[in-house]
């Protein structure tokens, strides 16, 4: 099993599954390397990750809710299966959302180490004025892809089988961008901002990741049958990318309304999913439905020099 680059020997995880007393846990991880990982595209310019006396420094932010218990669970796997990874545990949670130093703290951390896994940390919506944790993470650290695997596992029963999509989603604009005011009373608007530039690269590592993983399909879903402009340049510039650079992947797109309905009816024919920051966001919660549950699922927020590991279902506080 491969965890932030680290190799966890299988004999090991074998052997040591006969223990009683953490076998279910051993054997689910077992079961989960089989079936999911997730390597990023080749870069010269990634942050080397930081190594001290042999062994690996990963960033753990440990959220709130139930991030704290499901990090404490990740530290006993990775304690019991002997990896050479050490955890600098950063206390980052929505309880704190007024504290920059705590949020620098992390965003040092996780520029100094490469790497970071994280706990769930809650969206508040009390106040417009708190900047949302997640949201600044991957802002900050310029981390503009989402990729999360959606894959059907045998022991976990399911109405559709043989499922293996991979949901790539823009990560820093769109309907994302934290900018809207109220124009007066009762008037509210919210921008949507899209540049071919963030659109280029995150069909650039869509089609990459497609091909390092030997898969054969990239999707892109859109709305630009109504929002002719935003959407029109996301699809404008996803088949220009596949066109131009990537004629050995197959290319197509579809309206994002059919794609939800396709995913609940036909998720077999999907294989990679490109999508812009809010369709990602709804259609990463389909599919985790479709093969039994967010908590089967994780993602990773990857930027060109660092990565986040995080649960797929962000805003959960409790189990």
């Amino acid at each position: 099993m491969r965890c932030f680059g680290v190799c966890i020997p299988r004999a090991r995880l074998r052997i040591d599954s006969r223990c009683a007393t953490t076998s279910h846990t051993t054997k689910c991880a077992i079961e989960m390397h089989k079936f999911r990982s997730h390597v990023l595209p080749h870069r010269k310019d990634r942050v080397q990750l930081a190594r001290y006396g042999g062994r690996q420094r990963v960033t753990m932010l440990t959220g709130d809710g139930i991030g704290p218990e499901m990090l404490a669970h990740v530290k006993n796997i990775f304690s019991f299966a002997n990896v050479p990874v050490d955890f600098e545990e950063i206390p980052l949670s929505s309880n704190l959302a007024s504290d920059d130093a705590i949020m620098d703290t992390a965003i040092m951390a996780i520029k100094r180490n490469g790497v970071a896994i994280k706990g769930n940390i809650e969206t508040r919506f009390d106040d417009p004025q708190f900047k949302l944790r997640n949201v600044e993470l991957r802002k900050r650290l310029d981390l503009y892809a989402n990729v999360l695997h959606c894959i059907s596992i045998p022991t976990i029963p399911t109405r559709h089988k043989g499922i293996d999509i991979v949901i790539v989603r823009e990560n820093t604009e769109g309907e994302y961008s934290g900018l809207e005011h109220e124009a007066r009373k009762g008037v509210v608007e919210s921008l949507k901002i899209v540049t071919r530039n963030n659109i280029e690269r995150i069909a650039r590592f869509a089609f990459e990741y497609a091909l390092s993983h030997g898969r054969k399909k990239v999707t892109a879903v859109h709305k630009a049958n109504i929002q002719k402009l935003a959407d029109g340049l996301f699809l404008y510039v996803c088949r220009e990318v596949a066109e131009s650079e990537y004629p050995q992947i197959k290319f197509e797109s579809m309206i994002v309304d059919n794609a939800s309905m396709q995913m609940v009816s036909r998720p077999q024919q999907f294989d990679v999913m490109l999508m812009p920051n809010l369709y990602g966001n709804i259609i990463s919660s389909v599919g985790c439905g479709i093969v039994g549950g967010a908590g089967l699922v994780s993602g990773v927020n990857i930027g060109d020099k660092y990565a986040v590991f995080e649960t797929v279902r962000r805003n959960r506080a409790t189990l």
